[in-house]
């Protein structure tokens, strides 16, 4: 999929067609919902629902931050494989909320459970399966530390449920991604498909993230579904693999958050075979799919980032391992030195030799070359004589920035993205309680 970045980010206050979401089918097996609790005292919607009357295949990552959302907690002690409904709250986080946060959790789970099973047996006349609260999952998002508004959003679950629909038009979808932002700017979806045995399998998702965002899933929720039965298990080593590059190659602020959730569901309406391994032509392309979506949301997540302007991609090359390419790019990614040159167009690539020299990595500084786009800065551990600033100058003030690394000590290459830092990051998250 093509990723027209610079038309993205010229003009922020207009929707994305970063994916071409507008080519978005539903898919079957899937039902959602959002609704207003009131929680940002504007008629926002705030709650998003979920729901797999057969059930979902289901696997999850979540933050390596030793302090977690009460969401995560239930999640994590649920450890399901097939779930049937996913609540999402925004503007509260329920992290650091004490006993009453875990037990807020189980109060909606309690409600939401009714509220579905009294739905399904209306539509079967009577007759239906109990859906359980440990089929349920969560997911919270926003300010940390304030007591989590239990009844608020308990009182708008029957109406949330009888919400529901499957059509999940392209308004649908919009409506929902916008449900589960903070200070995002807009909502974030995504949508990829490949045939295979002359059926259609879709990958649908949508995600949040605008500030503390760092690598290990940084401040985001994500939510992806498919139709493709697809077993736990292999969704969960696929997941793991995608966000390498993609949710784990992305920083805005180097925050981690206590929140931070990737999802995928699968609700198994496409029958692909048993049996089938990472090394399976189905499944690998299912797997290029996966990241195809995920990589588009993560660049729009930076993309959104906190105040940001530009979009500001650092690759090393030539590294004697993934990892030392890895830890040297985020090492200049998440330097405010470097994110506010950029903010300011100045093509200071001092600061990003800084960057390189501050990782902990051993490098040959005699070897190590840099580049701002097209333009050669330095080489060989020495300045290039006679750049054309003029030229450079004015490739600073393109949306998208491409900072090269060259350190010519093997052949590995990674490629991370983040954005500048501005003054509005600045006053965002000064009053941040205020922005969300």
């Amino acid at each position: 999929m093509t990723i027209n970045l610079k038309n993205f980010l010229s003009d922020k206050s207009k929707l994305s067609k970063m994916g071409e979401f507008q080519d978005l089918k539903p898919l079957d097996g899937l039902e959602v919902s959002s609704i207003s609790a009131d929680l940002y005292d504007n008629g926002r919607d705030d709650l998003a629902l979920f729901y797999f009357k057969e059930g979902a295949n289901y696997a999850t990552l979540s933050t390596s931050n030793s302090i977690v959302s009460e969401t995560i907690t239930w999640n994590q002690k649920s450890n399901k494989k097939i779930i049937k409904g996913l609540l999402v709250n925004t503007k509260n986080a329920n992290t650091f909320t004490g006993k009453q946060g875990y037990e807020s959790i189980e109060i909606l789970a309690k409600s939401l459970s009714k509220s579905l099973t009294l739905r399904e047996s209306k539509k079967a006349e009577g007759i239906s399966e109990t859906i359980k609260i440990k089929d349920l999952v969560f997911a919270s998002t926003g300010i940390i530390g304030e007591t989590f508004p239990t009844e608020q959003i308990s009182n708008r679950i029957p109406d949330l449920v009888s919400k529901l629909r499957d059509d999940q038009n392209k308004l649908i979808w919009i409506k929902t991604a916008s449900a589960i932002m903070t200070t995002d700017t807009k909502p974030k979806l995504a949508y990829d498909e490949f045939t295979f045995n002359n059926k259609i399998i879709r990958i649908a998702a949508i995600a949040k993230g605008s500030g503390m965002i760092a690598p290990n899933l940084a401040t985001m929720l994500s939510f992806i579904f498919t139709d493709a039965d697809i077993p736990s298990n292999l969704l969960k080593v696929l997941l793991k693999k995608v966000i390498a590059t993609t949710f784990n190659a992305i920083t805005v602020d180097s925050d981690q958050s206590t929140n931070d959730m990737v999802s995928i569901f699968s609700t198994r309406k496409i029958k692909i075979g048993h049996n089938r391994g990472v090394n399976d032509p189905v499944i690998q392309k299912f797997e290029t799919s996966l990241k195809n979506v995920c990589l588009n949301l993560a660049k729009q997540i930076v993309v959104d980032g906190e105040g940001a302007k530009k979009f500001l991609t650092i690759k090393v090359v030539n590294s004697k391992s993934l990892s030392s390419a890895k830890k040297i790019a985020f090492s200049v990614a998440n330097s405010p030195l470097v994110k506010t040159a950029v903010a300011g167009e100045d093509p200071n690539w001092g600061r990003v030799v800084m960057g390189i020299g501050k990782s902990g990595e051993k490098i040959d500084q005699n070897k190590i070359s840099v580049k701002f786009g097209d333009f050669l800065l330095a080489e060989n551990g020495a300045p290039i004589e006679n750049v054309d600033l003029k030229k450079i100058r004015e490739y600073m003030k393109w949306d998208s920035i491409l900072i090269e690394i060259n350190l010519n000590l093997g052949t590995d290459t990674f490629e991370c993205y983040t954005c500048d830092f501005t003054h509005d990051y600045i006053d965002i998250n000064a009053d941040y309680k205020n922005s969300t």
